[in-house]
């Protein structure tokens, strides 16, 4: 197997150790039925680490997702209430979403500042800003919003997936595509791996870097779109720590933070594993919302012992 496979190989391996554990502990745990509740429920998360993965790929970070999400909802929720049909409010945000991006990746490529300097900035000018939008929650009520949800696609043994899974494998696919089979995939795997390199190999910079965020932007408005389809309604502190979640679940997927090492795939299992540990908690009964985060963060920790591990030992094989 090549080194690059190795981290998800690893995650995978986990997602299935946990499943199958649950299936043994707990009556009709292993189903289709829990899996498929899983990916709707965890849908908008792994959409905004989607394109979190192509960040962090690149040596970057994005603090900016969270907020980014709740924004989206909550001026969803705010022009439905205006007469507007939830599609077209949702294309006005999701160019709003990809601007906002490439506005955060130009400005970390031509004035030279941190990500997560430029980033923060931009989770409390979008977090201020969905207090402008509305202080309360606000519904959507628009018909559509059922369709939407009567979405699916059945699963054996009576699970099925609902339209927010769909959505995200759908976008999950055009990225595996995107990272993978593309120059500007190549590029951003350069530009990870040895930034150095990769401007002496002529990759562009700036319009790499630019797409990057802009991409991540559309995602984590993607993001935001999913989960005010999925609630019905529009929150100002909707997707409060999103960001970390996000972040989590692309390391957990086998990205490493340093960047130039990761597959888009492993993201999905990444964010399906945080959804697991919410769901054997819950199935529990006996545990409280605070292991969740426990165990969440144990793993974490794990994973990138492991992951500092990995990378030492290609070190030592390549300098051998």
């Amino acid at each position: 197997m090549k080194e690059r496979y190795l981290p998800l190989a690893a995650t995978v391996t986990v997602f299935v150790a946990l499943f199958v554990t649950g299936g043994i502990f707990y009556k009709h745990f292993f189903s289709t039925l829990v899996l498929g509740h899983i990916l709707a429920d965890n849908a908008f998360i792994i959409i905004a680490a989607i394109g979190t993965t192509f960040v962090i790929l690149s040596g970057g970070i994005d603090l900016s997702i969270g907020s980014m999400i709740g924004f989206v909802g909550v001026t969803m929720a705010h022009l439905d209430s205006l007469g507007w049909h939830p599609l077209a409010s949702a294309v006005v945000l999701l160019a709003f979403g990809v601007l906002f991006g490439a506005c955060q990746g130009f400005i970390i490529d031509f004035c030279g500042i941190q990500a997560f300097i430029v980033t923060l900035a931009g989770l409390f000018m979008l977090r201020g800003a969905c207090f402008m939008v509305s202080l309360d929650s606000v519904p959507i009520r628009h018909p559509f919003v059922g369709v939407f949800a009567d979405v699916s696609i059945p699963l054996p043994d009576g699970g099925f997936l609902a339209s927010s899974a769909i959505v995200m494998l759908v976008v999950l696919v055009i990225a595996i595509v995107i990272a993978h089979f593309t120059r500007f995939g190549t590029n951003v795997y350069a530009i990870g791996g040895d930034r150095t390199s990769a401007i002496l190999m002529g990759v562009p910079i700036r319009r790499t870097t630019v797409m990057i965020y802009a991409l991540g932007g559309f995602y984590s408005a993607l993001g935001g779109v999913i989960y005010a389809l999925y609630t019905s309604s529009g929150y100002p502190l909707a997707g409060t720590g999103n960001e970390l979640n996000a972040i989590a679940a692309v390391v957990l997927g086998g990205t490493l933070l340093t960047g130039g090492v990761g597959m888009v795939a492993g993201t999905l299992f990444g964010g399906m594993i945080l959804g697991l540990i919410a769901t054997l908690i819950i199935f529990n009964g006996s545990l409280n919302g605070a292991w969740i985060m426990i165990a969440s963060g144990v793993l974490l920790f794990l994973f990138i012992v492991v992951q500092r591990s990995l990378v030492g030992s290609f070190n030592i094989r390549r300098s051998a």
